[in-house]
């Protein structure tokens, strides 16, 4: 079920009304979620890992920087960044971005219908600064350059078919991106101090290769409408992306990008922000936003890449601050799901759900030593609501 749905519907002049038994004012948006108790309960004490989780919860390392990931001869690439999961027969496959520059790129691991590591392997290689990205409904994964005038490579998951280039999706500081299969577009974030937020608009669905490249266009507040604009020039230069449509959104360092329900959730950095775009009737909101916590302590203080479940529940990584996966729920609470203990020099990056939803992935950017060649990918198992 769409999340929020009945405070996000359309603006009735400013009347009041009942719908479904709950009270709201259309002139009105839905305040941003608040600190509460998590459906999973507190976190327990550190494991072997140092990862701080629920009960009935399990962690375990899966690959570490510069060493072999256990049971392939596979080296795992440094600095691992944003990440998705597809389905590979009864098993699975984790991709993971590299956000070194130069270099970059991306690797795989793939599982069996065990859990059981069966391989390892590189599927992207020779790019910058790969940060995040975005799964497609035909099953590539679409890893970004932050960097000026980055590309997005759409890359093979099971590293059969070579990456390739795709210009028409924009050349600028590429963080996130999210595939509607509805309207049949790609959104698109920009890590930027004044960045904007993208559609892309294939001219054939399920290719990539040409299309639209469009900007939101909306006022400067929190809350409102919004249209798209084309933008002229999708290259980048010598204007930037961002500065070519006169009254685009401006938004304070994009991030991740994740799309459920005729919705569209973002993160912006540097204001420490989570963004709801209600795809239905054209309307933006926060919803989260650290400076609006009006009770206790904000649980997220750097968000970073996000990630939703079956339930409709968000998964925020953080980015700075608490090593935490903090979860945002359709009651719209935000608690923490796990932290790890130690690693105040890393940051969390690619979480992402094993096909059955029973296994979430992620990693340490950092890890324990502080440098790009001390992260750690981990696997976290339990009962996730479905």
């Amino acid at each position: 079920m769409e999340r929020r749905t009945l405070l996000r519907a359309a603006v009735l002049g400013g009347s009041s009304a009942v719908l479904g038994g709950t009270l709201w004012r259309g002139a009105a948006y839905a305040a941003p979620a608040q600190p509460g108790t998590s459906p999973y309960g507190a976190l327990g004490s550190p494991d072997a890992n140092g990862i701080r989780l629920p009960a009935g919860f399990t962690s375990r390392v899966i690959a570490r920087s510069g060493q072999t990931v256990p049971g392939t001869s596979y080296t795992w690439h440094n600095a691992p960044d944003g990440g998705a999961c597809y389905t590979d027969g009864t098993g699975w496959i984790y991709v993971s971005n590299s956000e070194i520059n130069p270099s970059g790129g991306a690797s795989a691991v793939k599982f069996s219908s065990t859990g059981t590591v069966t391989g390892a392997y590189r599927i992207l290689s020779g790019t910058r600064q790969n940060c995040a990205g975005g799964k497609t409904p035909w099953n590539t994964w679409l890893s970004c350059e932050e960097v000026s005038l980055g590309y997005v490579y759409e890359t093979d998951p099971w590293g059969v078919n070579a990456a390739v280039q795709r210009p028409a999706m924009g050349r600028f500081k590429h963080e996130a991106a999210a595939a509607d299969p509805v309207r049949k577009v790609v959104y698109l974030t920009e890590d930027e101090t004044n960045g904007r937020f993208y559609r892309f608009v294939p001219t054939t669905w399920g290719s990539l290769a040409s299309g639209t490249l469009q900007v939101m266009v909306a006022g400067s507040g929190t809350s409102g409408s919004f249209s798209w604009a084309n933008v002229p020039d999708p290259d980048g230069s010598p204007t930037t992306t961002r500065t070519q449509v006169s009254g685009s959104k401006s938004f304070n360092g994009g991030e991740g990008c994740h799309y459920a329900d005729d919705t569209v959730w973002f993160t912006t950095k540097g204001d420490n922000r989570v963004w709801q775009v209600n795809l239905t009737n054209n309307t933006y909101e926060l919803a989260y936003d650290d400076s609006l916590v009006t009770s206790g302590t904000a649980p997220l203080t750097g968000v970073d890449n996000i990630t939703g479940s079956a339930s409709g529940d968000l998964y925020v990584a953080e980015d700075g601050g608490s090593m935490d996966i903090c979860v945002i729920t359709p009651a719209d609470v935000v608690a923490p799901f796990l932290r790890i203990d130690g690693q105040s020099g890393s940051e969390i990056t690619g979480p992402a759900f094993s096909p059955d939803g029973t296994r979430l992935y992620f990693s340490s950017q950092r890890g324990t030593s502080g440098s790009s060649s001390g992260g750690i990918t981990y696997e976290v198992r339990g009962p996730f609501r479905a």
